[in-house]
C-alpha cells in the first residue's frame, strides 16, 4: 500500500523483460538492503498484479504478447505441471473438515492375480556372529567336535630349506587345531631359534632340559617333554640355544642320523601326531627328522624363491628315502601365505597343484595379520584370534590332514 492509503497512485506499465507488469511510479521500486540479499520498500501490491493476469488473454503458440510470445515448449511444460498436479489431486481426496486424506485405490477387475510383496531379508548371520561361531568351532570348549584319530601314531616332519614359509606357524597351529579336537599330540622343536616353544609359551631359556639331551646324551623324551598350558592334550619338548652347537657334536657320534627316530620308538607315551618342526637347512638336524619320520609336511610360500627351495628339499628327501628310512614319504604340502590380489600368488598355486597332485591340501594358509600377531603374545592364532581367516584356514588344513589320515586307515583296514 502507498503512503496515500489507497491503490491508485500505482499504475501498471508494460510487462518488463521477464513477464511482470512493473510500477511506473520510481518509489514502488524495490531498494536492496546491503548484505541481506533481502527488498525493502515499497513493492506492487498484490490486488494490482492479480487483476493484471487476470486481464491477460490466451494465447496461442507463437503468438505475441506485450512480452513477447509463447513457445510450443512452455505450453507443453505448462500442461505437464498441471497434469502431475491432476495426479497428486487424484492420490488424495478432501474430507468434511477440509482435511486432505489418501484416496482409496481402484479395485484390480477379477481374476488379476495378486502381485507378491517381496521382503529383503538377510539370510546369513552378520560377521560378527560368524566369527563367533567360528571361534566356538575351533576352540571346541564342549568337546563335542572331534577329529579322525589314526589307527597308528603319525610322525610328521615339517620341513623346508628355505627360511620363513611358515614352518613353524604350520607345525604349531595344526598341533593345536588337532589336540583341541581329540587327539594327543606332541611337538618337537629341532630348530635352535626355538621359535616353537614360544608359540607354545614353553620355557626354553639356557638350562632347561631340551631336545639336545635327547640328541647328544641319550635323555628319554620322558624327561625333556612338557605339557603345554591350556591345551590338555598338547605337549612340547623345547629347543634351546645349546642345539646350535648339536650338528657339530652330532658328527663323531655313532648312527648320528637316527638319534631322534631311536629316543621317538623308545617313548612309552601314546601319541596320535608327533610333529617334528625342523631348521630351515639341510644339515643333521634336518636328516634326523627325516630318519624319523614317516611322513613330510612341506609348507611352500606363494613364491618364487620357495619353489626353488622345494627342489632341493625333494632330492635329499630321496636320498634319505633311499638309504636310511626307505618308508619316508612326502604325503601333504601345504600353500602358504597366499595373497589374493597378485597374480604370481595364483601362478604358483597352479604349478604346485601340477606337480604334486593331490598331496596338496583344498585349505590355503592366506596372508593374515594375526597370524604374524599370535607368537607375540606366546600363543598360536587358534587360541589368539580363533575368529580370524588365518585361524579358520588352519583349522580346515588340520581337519584335512585328519580325514586323510583317516581314509588310510579305512584303506588299510
Amino acid at each position: 500500500m502507498h503512503e496515500s492509503g489507497s491503490y491508485d497512485s500505482y499504475r501498471l506499465s508494460q510487462p518488463g523483460p521477464n513477464g511482470w507488469p512493473v510500477p511506473s511510479d520510481p518509489q514502488a521500486v524495490p531498494h536492496p538492503r546491503t548484505g541481506t540479499g533481502f527488498a525493502v520498500g515499497p513493492t506492487i501490491p498484490i490486488p494490482a498484479v492479480s487483476q493484471a493476469m487476470d486481464q491477460s488473454p490466451a494465447l496461442s503458440p507463437g503468438e505475441p504478447h506485450s512480452g513477447g510470445s509463447y513457445s510450443a515448449g512452455d505450453i507443453a511444460s505448462a500442461e505437464e505441471t498441471v497434469s502431475a498436479g491432476d495426479r497428486v489431486s487424484a492420490e488424495y481426496t478432501a474430507s468434511a473438515d477440509g482435511r486432505m486424506s489418501p484416496a482409496p485405490r481402484p479395485h484390480a477387475p477379477a481374476g488379476t492375480p495378486e502381485k507378491e510383496v517381496v521382503v529383503s531379508r538377510e539370510t546369513e548371520d552378520p560377521p560378527l556372529a560368524q566369527e563367533a561361531k567360528r571361534a566356538v568351532e575351533i576352540l571346541n570348549p564342549s568337546g563335542e567336535i572331534t577329529m579322525p584319530r589314526p589307527v597308528r601314531r603319525r610322525i610328521i616332519c615339517v620341513a623346508n630349506q628355505k627360511g620363513g614359509v611358515g614352518k613353524t606357524t604350520t607345525a604349531v597351529n595344526i598341533a593345536v587345531a588337532l589336540a583341541l579336537h581329540g587327539n594327543r599330540v606332541l611337538v618337537i622343536d629341532l630348530d635352535p631359534q626355538g621359535n616353537a616353544s614360544t608359540g607354545l609359551n614353553v620355557p626354553h631359556h639356557a638350562g632347561v632340559p631340551d631336545v639336545y639331551d635327547c640328541l647328544i646324551e641319550g635323555a628319554p623324551l620322558v624327561d625333556v617333554t612338557q605339557p603345554v598350558d591350556g591345551i590338555p592334550n598338547l605337549s612340547c619338548i623345547p629347543a634351546t640355544i645349546d642345539l646350535a652347537g648339536a650338528e657339530i657334536e652330532l658328527v663323531s657320534v655313532v648312527a648320528r642320523e637316527s638319534r631322534l627316530a631311536r629316543a621317538i620308538q623308545a617313548c612309552p607315551v601314546e601319541y596320535d601326531y608327533i610333529f617334528v618342526d625342523c631348521p630351515p637347512s639341510l644339515g643333521l638336524l634336518t636328516v634326523n627328522a627325516l630318519v624319523a619320520a614317516q611322513e613330510v609336511l612341506i609348507p611352500i610360500q606363494c613364491e618364487y624363491y620357495a619353489l626353488e627351495g622345494v627342489q632341493a628339499l625333494t632330492s635329499n628327501i630321496a636320498l634319505v628315502r633311499s638309504h636310511l628310512n626307505p618308508t619316508l614319504d612326502i604325503s601333504t604340502v601345504l600353500l602358504t601365505m597366499y595373497d589374493r590380489r597378485t597374480r604370481l600368488a595364483d601362478l604358483v598355486e597352479q604349478d604346485v597343484r601340477n606337480h604334486f597332485g593331490d598331496k596338496v591340501l583344498n585349505a590355503v594358509i592366506p596372508r593374515n595379520v594375526r597370524v604374524s600377531e599370535a607368537p607375540s603374545y606366546s600363543q598360536s592364532v587358534m587360541t589368539y584370534d580363533p575368529g580370524s581367516r588365518g585361524a579358520m584356514s588352519y583349522f580346515e588344513a588340520a581337519q584335512e590332514i585328519a580325514e586323510r589320515g583317516a581314509r588310510v586307515r579305512e584303506a588299510g583296514a
